[in-house]
């Protein structure tokens, strides 16, 4: 009895709001139907590769022009909603405004979209951030992200495993050419944490892949480092053609 008079109190006192805009809702974690309304979740039929939706359903083979001209270092990019609007707002929320609340909500799409990424694999990789950066913010979203998917897919979770050994400019705002310019070279495999990467296979966690510049020079380094396959997990995806949706968001 003291346990549901002690959640009665806490609904009361603290009752849930939409993760998008704070409107009360029936359930935490919860969107309400305008928001809802508004937000695109990315499903099949799509490139196997790359993630990205097909208009019509080309078959299961089918592979995307951008997988077909520059294949990726990764073996699959998943995610879990398109970036725009309520997803782009959650996005920010997390990332710009100390919101780490949202993550574990964000991370329960991710492992949606991503189970048959998470079925196979080993280990969880968040895409990291150097360490002035990481003081300034101090906390990284990715991680943050990684960590709740690792824990709902039954995961190891390895935030080490992974680091950002040169700072980069911000890659908002950058052309594609500037932002694989930008991250090359950036990131290294801490020769302590070698033997944790080789022969595994890894899902690497970011929150939006835009141009997938900063994914891919991240998985040219695991790979390097020995991993069996690196597989890209994100809230959040730019399609092909619109990259530089993110343009608007803070620095």
């Amino acid at each position: 009895m003291t346990g549901v008079m002690t959640g009665w109190m806490q609904r009361v006192l603290f009752p849930p709001v939409c993760l998008g805009c704070s409107n009360l809702v029936t359930e935490p974690g919860t969107l309400c139907p305008s928001c809802w309304s508004r937000l695109r979740f990315l499903e099949r039929p799509w490139c196997p590769v790359m993630g990205t939706p097909f208009s019509i359903d080309l078959g299961e083979n089918m592979l995307s022009a951008e997988a077909i001209a520059d294949p990726p270092p990764f073996a699959r990019a998943r995610s879990a909603v398109v970036y725009q609007g309520v997803a782009r707002n959650l996005v920010q929320g997390l990332k710009f405004r100390d919101r780490t609340d949202l993550a574990p909500w964000m991370a329960r799409w991710m492992v949606r979209a991503g189970v048959e990424l998470l079925s196979e694999s080993d280990l969880v990789v968040p895409v990291p951030l150097h360490r002035a950066r990481f003081l300034s913010r101090r906390f990284n979203q990715s991680a943050e992200l990684a960590r709740a998917v690792a824990k709902f897919g039954g995961l190891d979770y390895a935030p080490e495993a992974l680091v950002r050994a040169r700072r980069t400019r911000q890659q908002v705002g950058l052309a594609a050419r500037e932002r694989q310019a930008n991250v090359r070279g950036a990131f290294r495999v801490p020769e302590i944490s070698a033997p944790k990467i080789k022969s595994r296979r890894i899902v690497l966690v970011d929150d939006v892949y835009t141009t997938g510049a900063t994914v891919a020079a991240a998985s040219r380094v695991l790979k390097r480092a020995g991993a069996h396959q690196v597989d890209v997990l994100t809230f959040a995806r730019v399609l092909p053609g619109d990259f530089r949706a993110d343009e608007q968001d803070p620095i």
